[in-house]
């Protein structure tokens, strides 16, 4: 992608602080937070890009649309939400790795737990191919048949899930580890590794259904989300939400799971003990006041939830800041 397709591809506009020999950085930002998306031109009509981003919206739509463009996404920490055209929601959690035409239009995407670090790699099939019989050419028979990849894996425009495999994790966690030094030519062959893969992988050992929601439901677990985070104190009956928010108690605990990528007590539980780390770190509150403020009645209870996540106690915590 050229600089305007990067605009294009994310909205808010993106700004390019950065740029040299083959890598460019970009910034965006919105009023939700920013991210750094950092991309590399690998191959002929290959690029691949490190995405982080600290933000809860990201592009209101995905403006390109490109039945010859290939997007594989893999999803390292975070949470991806994409809405589609039609109105359905499809979610990447970490560990998945996604395959996608650039014809599968969006209308808006997401990230539901406030952070997203991935790697994306675009593919133009008619550049890539060339790239491909050259790179043949000089090292022989490779075996990888970009076209027949995209219309095995994203028949009918679909967005295709692979569910997290020791394959896939090994090729994608020296992508993460690579040092600058290395980066240039290093990159070139995890992605022949990675496209080696896809050119032999079994759809059926690795695929792992994924539901799609309907943007109505995902709605209401969104408010919902905000309403049990609005008052930390206030503990709610699944029960309770499922009768506030006129949702079937089944497919709430269902759509909230794939919205957020956990249960909603699990959520929630986790969601306090991060907000205690802000009240520990920015605020002079007692350790008794924060775990009341969390809505634990018995601060004993409070400081072994809190020890139990971040292996030490608030106080302990706290005390370490300082030094």
């Amino acid at each position: 992608m050229n600089d305007k397709q990067i605009a294009d591809f994310f909205d808010p506009e993106a700004q390019k602080p950065a740029s040299e020999d083959g890598c460019s950085v970009y910034k965006i930002q919105n009023e939700t937070g920013e991210g750094i998306i950092t991309r590399y031109e690998i191959l002929p009509g290959i690029e691949l890009f490190y995405n982080d981003f600290h933000m809860r919206d990201g592009q209101n739509q995905n403006k390109l649309s490109h039945p010859d463009v290939l997007e594989i996404n893999h999803c390292r920490e975070g949470r991806f939400e994409c809405v589609f055209s039609n109105g359905d929601c499809q979610y990447v959690g970490a560990g998945d790795l996604a395959i996608n035409r650039l014809t599968n239009e969006t209308t808006s995407t997401a990230f539901p737990l406030s952070h997203y670090h991935g790697i994306s790699i675009t593919i133009d099939l008619n550049e890539a191919v060339t790239t491909m019989k050259q790179i043949e050419n000089v090292l022989g028979e490779l075996h990888i048949d970009l076209c027949q990849i995209a219309e095995r894996l994203c028949r009918k425009d679909t967005c295709f899930i692979l569910r997290s495999h020791n394959n896939i994790e090994h090729i994608f966690s020296e992508l993460y580890r690579v040092t600058p030094k290395m980066i240039a030519h290093y990159l070139k062959v995890k992605v022949l590794e990675l496209l080696m893969f896809l050119n032999d992988v079994q759809v059926a050992e690795y695929q792992e259904e994924r539901r799609y929601f309907s943007k109505n439901q995902v709605q209401v677990v969104k408010q919902m989300q905000s309403y049990m985070i609005a008052d930390l104190q206030k503990h709610y009956t699944l029960q309770e939400l499922s009768k506030k928010f006129h949702i079937p108690l089944t497919s709430m605990k269902v759509c909230f799971k794939g919205v957020y990528g956990c249960s909603i007590y699990s959520y929630m539980k986790s969601y306090r003990m991060q907000a205690s780390i802000i009240l520990l770190r920015d605020t002079t509150k007692s350790v008794t006041e924060i775990a009341m403020k969390m809505g634990y009645d018995n601060p004993s209870k409070f400081s072994e939830a809190f020890k139990k996540e971040f292996r030490k106690l608030p106080s302990k915590y706290r005390k370490n800041l300082s030094k």
